[in-house]
C-alpha cells in the first residue's frame, strides 16, 4: 500500500492511539505541528489507492497545531487530545472556513464553504483535536458502503477489492490505515458500527441525546455522531470530551454517574447477556459471522458473564421496515432539499444518485397519515426493544453484520433498479438499524478475522443511557486480547 518510505516520526507515531500521540505532545516530547505534520505525510504517501481523504487543509491544520504548541508554551490547560490529527466526514458535519459536499457530485463542483461549525466539531476542538481535513461518504450517507460517484470508491486497507463499508468508511479506512489515530463518524443505521467491523476497529454508537447535533439535526431522529477508534480509552476520553446537550436539543440523554474514561478497567460484574447469532428475520448470515459472535460468547463467559441464547422477540418483526419506510424516504427528500439550499436551487435527477433520487420521489408520494403511521410504528418499536432490558437483560450480543467486507460494487444500481443497492444493504446490515430507531447505544468490537484475511466485529447493546456498560466490557475483552486493532506493514 505504501511505496513511498515515512519520515521517522510518521512511521513511529502511525500505530499509536490518540492518547498516546497525545501523551507525546503533553511531554514536549513532540510538538503538534510534528505530530500533525506526520499524519498529512502519511495521508500524502498513502491516500491514494484508499480514496479515504477527500478534501484536504492541511495549511490551516498546521496553523491550528502551531497556536496549540504557543498555547502550550504559554502554560494554558488544553484539553485532552491537544495537538493530534484527525479527520472530519463529509457529511453534515459542518467546519467554518471548509467545503463539505456531503458526497454529492454538484457540490463537489461548486465546494460550498460553511460558515459556521456543527457543535461537534467545535468540541472535537476544545478537545484538542485538530482537523486536516474530510473523509469520503456515500451521497447523503444513505448506503453501508462508501463508493460515491462524486469522489469514486473508498476502499478498505485489509483489501482493497473490498468495502470498508458506510457510510463512514473513509474515516474507518483511513484510521486503520494508521493515516489519523481517531476520526469523526456518524451513525444513522449502523454507520459507525458497519466501518468499524469492516475494518477492525471500534465503533461506539451512542444513546440518543447523548452528544448534540446542533445546529441542523435532530437528536431524536435516527442518527448520532460521535468517531471511530484504535483504543477504548479513546473511546471514552472522547466521549467525555463532547457528550452534553446542546442549546435547543429535542432529546438528553441522562448523564453518567462518572467520568467514561473510569469505566475503562472497571469491574461490570456479573451480566446478563443475550447471544443472537442468527439472522433475526432467518435470512442468510456468513458462518464466520456467527463464529465471531460464538467466540466473543464464550470469551464473555470465561470473564464471568452469564451468557444465554436470547434476544428481544421484535427483533423478528419483519414488516417494521415497510411501516418505517416514510420517515427513511422523507428524511432523504429532506436530504436533497438541504443540498439544493446549499446551492441556491433545486437539484434535478441526474445530479442525485439513483437511490437516492428514488426514495426522495417515493416520498413525494406520501400522506401525512404516512408518515404518522411510521411514526407510531417506530415509538412501538422503540418500546418493545427497550422492553427486553427492562426485563432484567445487561446486554445483547450480535455480529455486527451478516457478512464480512463486501466487494466494491456490490451496492451498484442496476439498470432498471436503482433500489438495488438498498436491497442489497438488508441483507448486509440486519443487526445494527433496530438500535437507530430503539435511540439505545451499541458498539462494534474488532474479535475476529477471516479464514482469508478480512475483520469481522461483533455489536454488544445496551439500555438506553448506558454507554457505561458498553465500555466496561468492551475494556475487559480488549484487556482478555479479544481485539485485532489493524498494523499493517
Amino acid at each position: 500500500m505504501n511505496s513511498t518510505p515515512l519520515s521517522s516520526l510518521a512511521a513511529d507515531t502511525r500505530w499509536l492511539d490518540a492518547t498516546a500521540q497525545a501523551d507525546l505532545v503533553a511531554s514536549g516530547d513532540v510538538s503538534s505541528v510534528e505530530l500533525v505534520g506526520a499524519a498529512i505525510e502519511r495521508i500524502e504517501a498513502l491516500n491514494e489507492p484508499l480514496n479515504a481523504v477527500v478534501i484536504r487543509w492541511f495549511d490551516d491544520a498546521l496553523a491550528e497545531a502551531a497556536a496549540v504548541d504557543k498555547r502550550r508554551s504559554n502554560g494554558e490547560t488544553l484539553g485532552p487530545f491537544a495537538g493530534v490529527p484527525t479527520l472530519l466526514k463529509d457529511l453534515w458535519t459542518h467546519a467554518a472556513g471548509h467545503p463539505m459536499t456531503n458526497g454529492n457530485a454538484a457540490l463537489k463542483d461548486a465546494m460550498p464553504i460553511s460558515q459556521h461549525d456543527t457543535e461537534l466539531v467545535v468540541r472535537f476542538r476544545d478537545a484538542g483535536l485538530v482537523s486536516v481535513g474530510r473523509t469520503s461518504s456515500p451521497e447523503l450517507g444513505s448506503l453501508p458502503v462508501t463508493e460515491p460517484t462524486a469522489f469514486g470508491p473508498t476502499r478498505n486497507p485489509w483489501s482493497l477489492d473490498h468495502t470498508p463499508g458506510g457510510s463512514s468508511g473513509g474515516a474507518s479506512s483511513a484510521v486503520a490505515a494508521g493515516l489519523v489515530p481517531i476520526a469523526n463518524a456518524s451513525d444513522g443505521g449502523g454507520s459507525i458500527r458497519i466501518p468499524a467491523s469492516c475494518c477492525g476497529l471500534i465503533g461506539l454508537k451512542t444513546s440518543a441525546g447523548r452528544i448534540s447535533m446542533a445546529p441542523e439535526r435532530d437528536e431524536s431522529g435516527l442518527s448520532v455522531a460521535f468517531a471511530v477508534t484504535r483504543s477504548m480509552r479513546d473511546t471514552a476520553t472522547l466521549l467525555d470530551a463532547v457528550r452534553g446537550p446542546g442549546v435547543g436539543d429535542s432529546a438528553v440523554a441522562p448523564g453518567p454517574s462518572r467520568p467514561y474514561v473510569d469505566e475503562v478497567g472497571a469491574d461490570p460484574g456479573r451480566l446478563r447477556i443475550g447471544l443472537l447469532a442468527h439472522h433475526p428475520l432467518g435470512g442468510p448470515i456468513h458462518p464466520e459471522c456467527t463464529q465471531a459472535a460464538e467466540h466473543a460468547a464464550s470469551v464473555l463467559e470465561q470473564l464471568g458473564h452469564d451468557v444465554t441464547a436470547a434476544h428481544p422477540a421484535v427483533l423478528e418483526d419483519a414488516e417494521f421496515q415497510g411501516r418505517f419506510m416514510a420517515i427513511w424516504s422523507t428524511n432523504m427528500s429532506l436530504g436533497i432539499r438541504r443540498l439544493g439550499e446549499t446551492l441556491g436551487r433545486d437539484l434535478t435527477a441526474d445530479e442525485v444518485e439513483p437511490v437516492n433520487w428514488e426514495m426522495g420521489q417515493f416520498a413525494q408520494h406520501l400522506s401525512a397519515s404516512d408518515y404518522a403511521t411510521s411514526l407510531a410504528a417506530v415509538n412501538d418499536y422503540r418500546r418493545a426493544l427497550q422492553s427486553w432490558w427492562a426485563d432484567g437483560w445487561d446486554l445483547l450480543l450480535t455480529p455486527t453484520l451478516a457478512e464480512p467486507p463486501v466487494r466494491i460494487g456490490e451496492h451498484d444500481a442496476q439498470p432498471g433498479d436503482p433500489m438495488a443497492g438498498m436491497k442489497r444493504a438488508a441483507s448486509f446490515v440486519p443487526f445494527t438499524p433496530p438500535f437507530n430507531t430503539s435511540g439505545q447505544p451499541a458498539i462494534s468490537l474488532p474479535t475476529h478475522v477471516t479464514s482469508d484475511g478480512l475483520p469481522v466485529g461483533v455489536q454488544l447493546a445496551a439500555a438506553y443511557g448506558r454507554e457505561d456498560v458498553l465500555i466496561q466490557v468492551g475494556a475487559q475483552l480488549e484487556r482478555a486480547g479479544a481485539f485485532t486493532i489493524p498494523v499493517f506493514d
